[in-house]
């Protein structure tokens, strides 16, 4: 009974975005057990809307991406769901990506700036985490977890070629996206800085990281 409900379901969004666009649900491609790899964001809504598309991000991150995805998710760049964003998605699947066109948006809306991460088989992503680190704090023009100054401190701590890079804040060890704040550098070959000037508050939160090493 449960395997013709679900049957019926997927063919029920098929017929459905073959007659016009249709909020993808944030759980049609559930992923499967399995590693998620980093956030990638190659795109802006400026233009026709928001390309995450899993061929472009093949080729600005190179054996980042697993062949064959098993699950998609996305959110926007302060941390909103695509169901709380409110947007209507062009595509949002394992094969294409993830799409959201200006053009498909109610009122002349723009698409929200969305970033993309994908769930792989457990074999292409296995890495050690090093341990949290909390250099700096936001007191003076920011919070700079910059890597640089992280394996200064930390020698022979981090390896040379981090997969990964999360980060999280201090207190409620809330993720760095979705706390809403804006971030100056956060990628694994640079490390994380927020900036005190680019917040509407003023003050960034008070962030520790920690980074992706491949396993010996």
């Amino acid at each position: 009974m449960i395997q013709l409900l679900s049957v019926a379901i997927v063919a029920g969004l098929f017929f459905e975005s073959n007659q016009q666009p249709a909020r993808v649900p944030d759980l049609v491609f559930l992923p499967q057990p399995g590693c998620w790899t980093e956030w990638f964001d190659r795109d802006d809504p400026s233009g026709t809307g928001d390309w995450e598309t899993l061929s472009d991000l093949r080729k600005e991150y190179p054996g980042k991406i697993c062949s064959k995805p098993v699950g998609v998710e996305a959110r926007t760049l302060s941390g909103l769901t695509v169901a709380a964003a409110g947007d209507v998605i062009y595509v949002s699947d394992t094969t294409t990506g993830f799409v959201c066109r200006n053009q498909d948006q109610p009122r002349n809306k723009m698409c929200n700036d969305y970033r993309v991460r994908f769930s792989c088989p457990p074999a292409f992503c296995k890495v050690c985490w090093t341990k949290w680190y909390n250099r700096d704090a936001p007191s003076g023009t920011g919070d700079w977890e910059n890597l640089i100054n992280l394996r200064t401190e930390n020698p022979g701590q981090i390896c040379d070629r981090p997969l990964s890079i999360e980060a999280v804040t201090t207190d409620t060890l809330t993720p760095a996206v979705s706390t809403g704040q804006t971030f100056f550098i956060y990628n694994q070959n640079e490390g994380f800085v927020c900036r005190n000037t680019d917040q509407k508050s003023g003050w960034c939160r008070d962030y520790k990281v920690r980074f992706g090493c491949p396993c010996n």
